[in-house]
């Protein structure tokens, strides 16, 4: 792999190559160009050479890529080849959701652990895991080698969470929570604001708006 930094637009292209030729593997499909899978993506085909090219030459010059082949080298850059322990807190709606959710996925990023500070909480069962008390968090990280935190709590309780899952020792944070987060330096925060996905949104459903209007403007 070469050294160069690699920008986070890249990495986080990443995922979106290896699930689009996941689709392709399932439809039977061997090889790929950087033309087919941009036309998938609606991304330039050359920004995909360049972004796989960080990592070394993956494809062929008049074949393209194997897609079986690719899908296994994306997955070991974004270190999907080994088991990630992940400890989630917030046993709310959203939080049973995604637990439901990656009980089925085929990553090796697996939810093995869950939390709440709720005395109605602590103790039921979300598939085969029981919701334990804020108190056991720092044990169980430690136990289970841990090393993702998912926030599915309320905003004020934000903080104090990534406080507490920074000191257990979590490297990295999924915060579902609508609040800015402070953490240290070792410990890295991805951000799923909904409100905020929304809000934008909105934006451009105005936009359309006055375009439509403007248009209206001129057939007149």
């Amino acid at each position: 792999m070469k050294q160069a930094k690699i920008s986070e637009a890249v990495v986080r292209r990443l995922p979106l190559y290896l699930q689009a030729l996941n689709e392709l593997l399932r439809s039977d499909v061997q090889t790929v160009s950087s033309q087919e899978l941009g036309r998938k993506l609606d991304l330039n085909p050359a920004q995909i050479r360049k972004d796989l090219a960080y990592f070394g030459e993956f494809g062929r010059k008049g074949i393209g890529y194997d897609v079986s082949y690719l899908i296994g080298k994306i997955r070991h850059i974004l270190k999907l080849d080994r088991n990630i322990n992940v400890a989630l807190v917030g046993a709310g709606n959203l939080g049973q959701a995604l637990c439901n959710y990656n009980r089925y996925s085929r990553d090796n990023m697996k939810i093995v652990a869950v939390f709440d500070a709720h005395p109605d909480k602590i103790g039921m069962m979300i598939n085969t895991m029981r919701v334990q008390p804020m108190e056991e968090l720092k044990q169980t990280v430690e136990a289970l080698q841990i090393r993702i935190g998912i926030i599915t709590v309320p905003a004020s309780a934000a903080q104090t969470v990534a406080d507490q899952l920074a000191e257990a020792g979590v490297e990295g944070i999924l915060n579902f929570a609508p609040a800015i987060l402070k953490v240290p330096p070792n410990v890295r925060v991805h951000h799923a604001d909904f409100t905020t996905e929304l809000l934008s949104l909105a934006y451009y459903l105005e936009r359309n708006a006055e375009d439509g209007d403007d248009d209206d403007e001129v057939v007149d």
